[in-house]
């Protein structure tokens, strides 16, 4: 029953599912049982089976049909808790598309029992982060006959190890992941430009990239290449090494207007306007969070999304920044929007001078990061403050961003607290409520 409802959960409540199945079966005069009545409500809402190119639709279960073009054998992994596990994956399409169906332990031990040609029935669902791949819940094999392709299209076909010459357009700091069999790994994220454009790398082993910094230049044996329906990717591992190189590899970044709906591009520009992060939940019952911005390029506008663990970075307007890999969609107001999200890269543009200097503000806490909010504006603070503080820090101070060398409590003058106070005497004369030791206490 609860896969059935998940087919249709985009569509209704769970309430309203079983009202159908009752009134489904009082309909059939009680000759079909329960999860026959469910089917058939499915089935009604044109949901029973859906065709693969229609598998990125919003419900959290589907159905489909599809021929095995190909196998993987399965591999053991070890999760977190020690507990050994299996894992694999088939290619399956139809006259519509393919997709790569992942099976877990037993699921993958059965695998091996299907031969290239086959047809299945499978329900499943997209794994987190991933409308290109299918977790399988359930299958089972099928008589339907399907006339499809034969050979594994570009996007799902293995990785392949080459020889690549990029420049870094930018690089992360290491953080750990979790990786899809439950381990954790170290990794770093990159964008480099390559020949023909921007793309993604992901590095799997942070020690290949000590001394590498924006702006050089790389020779990479064995990086792999990945080919996506949203264009290739590189990773490097232990098997990969890595030469800075006295070379140049021309980059050029796209323009406002070369924002067209459905592409992919890597602008930048200066904050206009940037509003605080939303949180919410996930269909998938993940907290996440949202946060909306405009850029600016002198002449044009442009609105930005940023979604994810992008939408916490501290950002205040005036700074400059680049968005790499971000795509362009039509909003719900019917204005164009770039979207940051999984595989999409951020960059400050700190720009001009470092310089030290001493500067005297209030402290800001926010979801977004510690702010410095001062006469001359909100500076980024990169170093941990109390909130709330009237501080006066000595910084060094790159564009809106602030490191902190020192700082002290930013206390009131007693002169000119003694002064104000007398003012304040003056004026209320005879009818002022002051005690005697008012002004002892103000000034201890």
């Amino acid at each position: 029953m609860q896969f059935h409802y998940a087919l249709v959960d985009d569509l209704f409540s769970r309430e309203e599912f079983e009202r159908r199945i009752e009134a489904k079966m009082e309909a059939c005069g009680d000759l079909v049982d329960e999860v026959t009545a469910a089917m058939m409500v499915v089935q009604d809402c044109g949901r029973h089976h859906v065709k693969i190119k229609d598998l990125s639709g919003r419900s959290t279960l589907f159905s489909f049909f599809g021929k095995v073009i190909a196998r993987n054998p399965p591999r053991e992994f070890e999760r977190p808790g020690g507990e050994k596990g299996l894992v694999t994956s088939i290619i399956l399409g139809d006259e519509t598309g393919q997709v790569r169906a992942i099976l877990w332990d037993e699921k993958a031990i059965a695998g091996q029992e299907i031969a290239i040609g086959d047809v299945l029935e499978v329900i499943g669902r997209h794994p987190a982060r991933s409308a290109s791949e299918i977790t399988v819940m359930a299958m089972r094999q099928s008589m339907v006959e399907i006339v499809g392709p034969t050979q594994v299209e570009p996007s799902l076909a293995p990785p392949k190890r080459k020889e690549i010459t990029v420049t870094v357009m930018a690089i992360s700091d290491p953080r750990m992941v979790q990786r899809r069999d439950g381990t954790e790994g170290e990794m770093r994220d990159l964008i480099v430009g390559i020949v023909d454009g921007i793309t993604r790398m992901v590095c799997w082993s942070p020690g290949l990239l000590d001394g590498i910094t924006e702006g050089m230049t790389l020779r990479i044996h064995n990086a792999l290449e990945k080919v996506r329906k949203a264009g290739r990717e590189f990773s490097i591992d232990e098997k990969s090494e890595v030469e800075v190189i006295d070379e140049e590899v021309p980059v050029r970044l796209d323009t406002f207007p070369d924002a067209k709906e459905g592409s992919t591009l890597s602008v930048a520009g200066s904050i206009r306007s940037c509003q605080p992060a939303h949180t919410f939940t996930t269909k998938d019952g993940r907290a996440s969070c949202v946060r909306n911005l405009v850029i600016t390029d002198g002449e044009h506008d442009l609105h930005v999304v940023l979604w994810g663990e992008h939408a916490g970075k501290s950002l205040v307007s005036g700074e400059q920044v680049t968005l790499y890999l971000v795509s362009a969609k039509i909003g719900r107001s019917g204005e164009l929007e770039l979207h940051a999200g999984r595989g999409s890269f951020i960059q400050v543009q700190n720009g001009g001078e470092t310089v030290e200097e001493e500067i005297s503000g209030t402290v800001l806490l926010t979801p977004e990061g510690t702010f410095l909010d001062t006469s001359d504006g909100q500076y980024v603070v990169l170093s941990p403050l109390p909130h709330g503080h009237e501080i006066r820090a000595k910084v060094r101070r790159a564009g809106k961003r602030l490191t902190i060398l020192s700082w002290e409590e930013n206390l009131p003058d007693p002169a000119e607290l003694d002064e104000r106070l007398d003012a304040l005497i003056s004026l209320t004369g005879n009818g002022n409520t002051f005690a005697p030791h008012g002004r002892q206490d103000i000034n201890g």
